[in-house]
């Protein structure tokens, strides 16, 4: 399996690049994100931090709106930024932005019409790493991942599956307790059906009491965030980690909502956070 290079664009001494390729996991043609930092373009295996987007994105809107690029290059990071979901005119869609096509959620579905393609942990906690190791310098024992949202949910929850895999974590306004949520509990019920036992290892304060996570979390929550008191609720999350002894850094930033802006203005924090746990 190759990587077909879409585009590629000079930043910060790196580059910007866009990959496509046929996906074994999710049975479509799937396209991600990769910045390569200066030392990546020279061959050096490089620390790789995973970013996952939230509801209705794709890889575009962190890179166009995160600025990670200035940050990726000051500490030397690749960074790959997947997809929401498997898209096409065959894959199965829902006219709702919070199922279907842009709302995966980063699990494997087992329910109709969306079982087929819909294998989005399997594609990030495999397929696209082992594609991204084969073709560029990741430092495979210095792999972070982070996210937004629904993005946030599948950092948390694909980094307690993996803990083999990801060596660092953190989130910005993740859904902590899908099981428990509209966003989640929609979702679940249409891609794992309604059997509530099934959606447990899919939810992140469900896994950090079954689970546990050996090292630290850092979450940023926007404190104006329309979002929080219904689909967010970070403070089950925070309960969750102290009954299992987990190291949480939860930080409630006052006034700031669920946007992009949001992220840019803390990123910097969440770099240096994962770089200091990849390299030391």
């Amino acid at each position: 399996m190759t990587l077909d290079l879409v585009s590629s664009t000079r930043a910060f001494g790196g580059e910007q690049r866009v990959y496509r390729h046929a996906s074994a996991a999710t049975g479509t043609d799937m396209e991600f994100a990769a910045f390569l930092p200066a030392e990546a373009l020279r061959g050096e295996a490089c620390p790789t931090l995973v970013w996952l987007s939230g509801l209705t994105c794709t890889w575009e809107n962190a890179t166009t709106k995160a600025g990670y690029q200035r940050l990726a290059a000051e500490f030397g990071m690749i960074v790959l930024a997947p997809d929401t979901s498997p898209r096409g005119a065959d894959v199965a869609n829902d006219e709702a932005y919070d199922l279907g096509q842009g709302a995966g959620f980063y699990i494997d579905a087992s329910q109709a019409p969306w079982a087929p393609h819909f294998r989005m942990e399997s594609y990030v906690a495999g397929e696209l790493l082992e594609l991204a190791a084969a073709e560029l310098p990741v430092w495979e024992e210095a792999i972070g991942i982070a996210g937004h949202s629904m993005g946030g949910h599948g950092a948390l929850t694909l980094a307690m599956k993996h803990p083999d895999l990801f060596r660092s974590v953190s989130a910005f306004a993740p859904i902590v307790n899908p099981a428990a949520c509209p966003w989640g509990e929609k979702a679940f019920t249409a891609y794992l059906g309604s059997d509530r036992a099934a959606w447990a290892d899919h939810d992140a304060c469900h896994l950090a009491t079954s689970r546990g996570w050996e090292r630290d979390i850092l979450i940023d929550q926007g404190g104006a965030d329309g979002f929080l008191e219904e689909q967010l609720r970070p403070w089950a999350f925070d309960a969750a980690c102290r009954s299992a002894g987990i190291d949480l850094t939860l930080r409630m930033q006052g006034g700031y909502d669920h946007s992009y802006y949001f992220i840019a203005s803390f990123l910097a924090d969440h770099f240096a956070w994962h770089a200091e746990r990849l390299t030391g």
